[in-house]
């Protein structure tokens, strides 16, 4: 029996589905300590003389580790960037396409398994997402770098031949196999690194007509999502309690301390090039002439630790939790560090104001650029993790109408539908 596979290698999370030909669809399942799970986070951990593990099974073995090794992490924020061509991991060098082949190759070995077939075979083609807009892409020439990038990394780990498809078109072939009747519809998909917006007809109809000469209407992105949401509360809450602001004594003069290292910090997945000799020895000679020394001295604790990880799980934390409630506390500790604060709802939304705007803005230019008016849209179909937070939804409300909004599936409708999209060209 034919299937089709869509792999959705995603910024924090990837998943994988297997679509039958009955047009139903399901998720990969990944082994972790508490069961099988649906997501697998986007990460690498090294340790000195082992090979590297991959998915939940990393981030086990990094929380377990007494002292810790290498992740790496949001691999795919780094696809366009020209600066970041390869890093030194326990004295051997890897290239950005050599460590995103370690998770690739993981995730295609799990997909066979549960298929019992070769992805990328005739009997199990495979459909690869994209987004529209890659995280650090200002060109399209960014973009298609970006993508040669992404596709020698799954030449690499074995898979192929493969199609690609943009994100939200995928998230819409997820919601169309709900549908029984046409709608014209926008799709707003959100990762951790990029937003990716399209409008296309989708249902049964629609269907046969894309077939024959194409349903997308229009895409548009924006190279921000959940990570820039992140950074605010990081930059609000944490930097200000690990310096920034501070200053230090440089001879005869007083300096501010160097933002960029708060920048870093924000990028949670930065933080271990923080992790360097010339970075270390800079801070620690700061902390020796800093006002409030004390400040640095757990800045230095959470760089010397590489708790980029753990600081990432708090602030998660804190905006799932204002993602339900109106307030919530702000907690991040190890050993001799606490940064402990009470956050509003209101307060986090001011913080992202400007993400916020952004969006509004990309949304608007898909309907200008496609001619149509927010009224003619049937659905607007939200997916991905920061579709969870209210002020991202409201966006949507304020331009289509409450009655109007879908979410359903965060983190698996993309590739599902790209499941569903390998499927179609069976």
């Amino acid at each position: 029996m034919r299937v089709g596979i869509g792999l959705d290698f995603g910024t924090t999370n990837s998943s994988i589905a297997i679509a039958r030909p009955d047009r139903s669809s399901e998720a990969v399942l990944f082994a972790s300590g508490e069961g099988k799970t649906e997501t697998y986070r986007s990460v690498l951990y090294f340790e000195p003389k082992s090979p590297a593990t991959t998915g939940p099974l990393a981030i086990e073995r990094y929380l377990a580790a007494d002292e810790k090794g290498r992740l790496i992490q949001s691999l795919k924020s780094f696809l366009a960037s020209r600066l970041f061509t390869s890093t030194n991991v326990f004295g051997r060098q890897y290239t950005l396409e050599d460590l995103i082949t370690i998770i690739l190759r993981d995730l295609r070995t799990q997909a066979e398994a549960q298929s019992g077939l070769m992805a990328g075979s005739s009997d199990a083609p495979i459909v690869v997402g994209r987004p529209v807009r890659y995280s650090n892409a200002n060109s399209a020439e960014d973009n298609e770098f970006a993508l040669s990038r992404l596709k020698k990394a799954i030449e690499k780990a074995g898979i192929g031949p493969v199609v690609f498809e943009f994100e939200p078109v995928a998230a819409a072939y997820f919601y169309e196999s709900t549908l029984d009747h046409d709608e014209l519809i926008m799709i707003g998909d959100f990762g951790g690194g990029t937003s990716d917006f399209s409008l296309l007809r989708v249902g049964p109809s629609a269907r046969r007509d894309r077939e024959r000469n194409g349903g997308i209407l229009g895409n548009e992105g924006v190279a921000l999502a959940g990570d820039a949401f992140d950074a605010r509360i990081v930059r609000n809450l944490v930097s200000p309690a690990l310096g920034r602001g501070t200053q230090f004594h440089s001879v005869d003069k007083v300096l501010p301390m160097p933002t960029w290292v708060y920048s870093d910090l924000e990028r949670w997945h930065y933080l271990s090039f923080l992790k360097s000799n010339d970075t270390l020895q800079m801070l620690r000679s700061i902390e020796s002439h800093s006002l409030e020394p004390k400040k640095i001295a757990a800045l230095l604790h959470v760089v010397e630790g590489d708790l980029g990880f753990y600081l990432h799980q708090a602030v998660q934390a804190t905006k799932s939790a204002l993602s339900r409630e109106q307030s919530s506390r702000f907690l991040f500790e190890d050993y001799s560090i606490r940064v402990e604060a009470s956050v509003k709802r209101s307060a986090f939304e001011r913080w992202i104001r400007e993400e916020l705007q952004k969006i509004r803005g990309c949304v608007d230019r898909l309907l200008a650029a496609t001619g149509v008016a927010a009224s003619d849209v049937d659905r607007v179909f939200l997916t991905g993790g920061s579709s969870l937070v209210p002020a991202v939804r409201q966006v949507f409300e304020d331009r289509f109408g409450n009655e109007k909004i879908s979410s359903g599936s965060e983190f698996t409708s993309v590739a599902r539908g790209l499941a569903l999209r390998a499927l179609q060209d069976c």
